[in-house]
């Protein structure tokens, strides 16, 4: 069956589907972006991540397509047509069509909506998860307000292929001090030889991200000592578990950093077990 895609209001075939060429996130990266995880065919932490959504467009000045209603039946639509059980759905806005010009265009500009959906493997992605990911260490080099979701990813772009050439799954930016920020794609956590699970707090510095919050509530009901706290590379390569978060990759152990085996190299049983039980604890959405 071929892919389906919702552009701009209308169901088109994935092969057909385009923006026009003065769409500001062509132009300008002017524009955000969520993906969600679909589990079963129901989303999995959609309130977060359309409360996310919301922010990051309130942060930038762009006007949402459509109410949040209907925002959920285009993506509950698309997963529909692409017949998605296990998988992700993206769904991006920008500032809309207009003359390229630097400044704002005229308040009435539509803001354009583009949603995808797509299946995932889950037995692959839970074996590489279980057989764990390197990760490489990169200086932080991106703009100041990784805050927002948005579409200009160029900086996360290079390290995620930097990291590639490396052997590696993953980079994690490393800031002036030495802390480490977060991934390309992911938040960073490491848990020390306490036992104590250790992430960056996100109100600078990284993205709040939506599985993070989940996997923080998760530790904590689990009666699992958690900090929110910067840690440094040697504290993690130092470290007796390292693991990565994000709505695509879920909970998924990290076993190096720049070729260093973290703990006994193999995945550790923190990150296992919060991966394990992590639907336990996400809201699913009602399809």
């Amino acid at each position: 069956m071929s892919r389906i895609a919702y552009v701009n209001g209308r169901y088109v075939p994935h092969a057909d589907a385009a923006v026009h060429i003065e769409d500001r996130g062509y132009q300008f990266a002017d524009g955000v972006y969520e993906v969600c995880e679909v589990r079963d065919g129901a989303l999995i932490d959609e309130e977060r991540h359309l409360a996310r959504l919301w922010r990051s467009l309130r942060e930038l000045a762009i006007r949402a397509p459509m109410g949040e209603a209907a925002l959920k039946l285009v993506l509950r639509e698309t997963i529909r047509r692409n017949r998605v059980r296990d998988g992700i759905v993206y769904l991006q806005v920008t500032r809309g069509v207009a003359r390229r010009d630097h400044y704002f265009p005229a308040p009435d500009t539509a803001p354009a909506l583009v949603v995808t959906a797509r299946s995932i493997d889950r037995a692959k992605v839970n074996a590489a998860a279980e057989a764990g990911v390197k990760v490489i260490t990169t200086p932080e080099n991106r703009w100041p307000r990784v805050d927002i979701k948005t579409i200009g990813l160029l900086p996360n772009v290079l390290v995620k292929q930097q990291a590639k050439e490396a052997g590696a799954r993953e980079a994690w930016y490393v800031d002036a001090d030495g802390r480490v920020t977060e991934g390309g794609s992911t938040n960073a956590w490491i848990v020390t030889g306490e036992g104590v699970i250790v992430t960056r707090p996100a109100e600078s510095g990284i993205l709040r991200g939506v599985t993070r919050a989940t996997v923080l509530e998760a530790a904590q009901k689990l009666q699992m000592r958690v900090e929110e706290r910067a840690f440094t590379v040697e504290e993690a390569k130092a470290a007796k578990e390292a693991f990565n978060t994000a709505a695509t990759a879920i909970v998924t152990p990290v076993v190096a950093i720049d070729g260093s085996p973290v703990g006994d190299g193999r995945p550790g049983p923190v990150a296992l077990e919060l991966r394990r039980r992590f639907h336990e604890f996400a809201a699913r959405a009602a399809g």
